[in-house]
C-alpha cells in the first residue's frame, strides 16, 4: 500500500468517526427536556421587600396588553406564611422589560391578587393605641388586630361566593358588559377600582381615589360638588372592552356594603327629609301621587313631605310609578358580585378599620386616612341600626317581611343578620 493510499484511509476514518459522533450528540439532546437545558429562572413572579412605587406605566385609557384572562378567571396566588420578621407585605416587581406583551400580564395579573387572597400573617400591621383614626404604621409590623381583619376579608368572600354558587350559578358564565361596569370608578397610579355603593361612604371614597390619582392634596379641600357631579374620575364603562377585561384582570377590586335596613332608611332620610330639587319632583310627586289618598294640591305641587311607609309603598310595587334609583338599588344589581370577582369587601359598619386596612395593602401615601366627616347634614345623626328599627315600626310586619325579601340577597351575599325577630 502505498503512503499516498494510507493517508486517504485515515482521512476517512477520522471523517467517520466525527459523523458518528455529531450524530450521537444530536441523538442526545433531542432526547432531553429543553427546559432541562436552559437556565433555572425563578417563577414567573419575583418577590421584593422594596418600598412599592405607584404605577405609572400604564397611561388612562390604554389598553396594551393583548391576551386578556377572564375577569373572574382563578389565578394562583401564594405568598410564604414564613417571611421574616421585619419584612414589608411582599409584593412582586415589575415583569423584566424584554418580555413580550403576551407574557406580561400573567405576573401582573398575580400581583393585584397576592395584595389580598393568600396575605400571610406577617404582613399584618400593627395599630397604635391611640382612640382616634386607625393609624397605619410601619405595614411589616404583625398584630392580632390586622391578621383578625385578613381572616374577615377571607369569610367574606367565602360566604359571598358561596351565595352566588347556590342562587347565581349562571352569572359566572356570563360575560362582562359596561351595564355590569357603570358604577365602578377607576384610579390607574394604584391600579383600583372601586364599586361605587350609594349610602354606604361613597362620597368619601371618591374622595380617596382622587387624592390617590394626584388630583387632591386632601379629602377635606374635595367639595360635595366635585365629588358627585365633576368628571375627575373615570368610570370602567368609559375604557373599549380591551381596557375593561384588562384592569378587571390586573386592578385591585373593591367595594362597600351597608345593612340594606340602614342604608335604605338613610336614604330615605337624605332625599325626603330634606329640601331636594331633584327628588322631591321626580320621585316625590309620583309617590304622593300613587300611594297618599287626598294628597293636598300643594303636596303634589312640589313633592315634599313623603312619609316613609309610603316609600315603601313604592319601593315594593311591581308597577312603580317611576323607576329605581342607585340608592336604594340592590347592591347585587349596581356591582355584579356574581360576575366581579371582588378583591376585597368592606362594610360600613367597620368602615374605618376596613378603609385603613385596604389603604394599607394598596401601599397609599402614609398620611392618608379616610374621612371621618359626614358629607351632608352634618349636623344630623348618622342613620344607625335603632333609628332604622324606629322609621321600620312604622311599618306592618308584611311590609317588613316584603322589604327583607327585597333585599334578601344582599343579607345573604354580605352576611347581615335579620333586623327583626319575626323575619323569616
Amino acid at each position: 500500500m502505498t503512503p499516498r493510499a494510507g493517508t486517504m484511509r485515515l482521512a476517512c476514518m477520522f471523517s467517520s468517526i466525527l459523523l458518528f459522533g455529531a450524530a450521537g450528540l444530536l441523538l442526545f439532546i433531542s432526547l432531553q427536556d429543553p427546559t432541562e437545558l436552559a437556565p433555572r429562572q425563578l417563577p414567573g413572579i419575583k418577590f421584593s421587600i422594596r418600598p412599592q412605587q405607584p404605577y405609572n406605566d400604564l397611561p388612562p385609557g390604554s389598553s396594551q396588553d393583548g391576551d386578556l384572562k377572564a375577569p373572574t378567571e382563578k389565578v394562583p396566588r401564594d405568598l410564604s406564611s414564613r417571611a421574616p420578621r421585619g419584612s414589608r407585605l411582599l409584593v412582586p416587581d415589575r415583569p423584566q422589560a424584554q418580555l413580550n406583551v403576551g407574557t406580561r400580564l400573567r405576573p401582573r395579573q398575580r400581583r393585584r391578587r397576592l395584595l389580598i387572597k393568600k396575605m400571610p400573617a406577617a404582613t399584618a400591621i400593627q395599630a397604635n393605641g391611640s382612640a382616634g383614626a386607625l393609624a397605619r404604621p410601619a405595614p411589616w409590623a404583625p398584630d392580632g388586630h390586622w391578621v383578625t381583619l385578613h381572616h374577615s376579608q377571607q369569610e367574606r368572600k367565602r360566604v359571598m361566593q358561596e351565595a352566588c354558587a347556590k342562587y347565581r350559578a349562571s352569572s359566572s358564565r356570563r360575560a362582562v358588559t359596561p351595564r355590569h361596569v357603570s358604577r365602578i370608578f377607576v384610579e390607574d397610579r394604584h391600579r383600583v377600582l372601586y364599586c361605587e355603593v350609594p349610602k354606604a361612604g361613597c362620597s368619601n371614597w371618591k374622595r380617596v381615589l382622587m387624592v390617590l390619582a394626584g388630583l387632591a392634596s386632601a379629602t377635606a379641600d374635595i367639595q360635595h360638588d366635585t365629588v358627585h357631579y365633576g368628571s375627575a374620575l373615570k368610570r370602567l364603562d368609559t375604557f373599549d372592552r380591551q381596557g375593561i377585561l384588562h384592569r378587571l384582570s390586573t386592578y385591585t377590586k373593591m367595594l362597600f356594603v351597608r345593612e340594606p335596613f340602614e342604608r335604605l332608611v338613610s336614604a330615605f332620610r337624605d332625599k325626603f327629609e330634606h329640601p331636594n330639587s331633584y327628588y322631591h319632583p321626580v320621585f316625590g310627586k309620583a309617590i304622593l301621587a300613587r300611594y297618599r289618598a287626598n294628597a293636598s294640591r300643594e303636596a303634589l305641587r312640589t313633592g315634599s313631605g313623603v312619609r316613609f311607609p309610603e316609600f315603601v309603598q313604592y319601593l315594593l310595587d311591581v308597577r312603580r310609578p317611576v323607576g329605581m334609583d342607585i340608592h336604594w338599588d340592590h347592591v347585587s344589581r349596581l356591582c355584579s358580585p356574581c360576575l366581579i370577582d371582588y378583591d376585597f369587601v368592606g362594610k360600613f359598619e367597620s368602615m374605618e378599620d376596613d378603609a385603613n386596612f385596604f389603604l394599607s395593602l394598596i401601599r397609599a401615601p402614609r398620611n392618608l386616612t379616610f374621612p371621618r366627616f359626614k358629607d351632608r347634614h352634618s349636623q344630623e345623626a348618622r342613620t344607625t341600626a335603632h333609628i332604622a328599627h324606629q322609621y321600620f315600626t312604622q311599618l306592618s310586619a308584611l311590609q317588613r317581611q316584603r322589604t327583607y325579601d327585597f333585599y334578601y340577597m344582599d343579607y345573604l351575599m354580605f352576611n347581615y343578620s335579620k333586623p327583626f325577630a319575626d323575619l323569616y
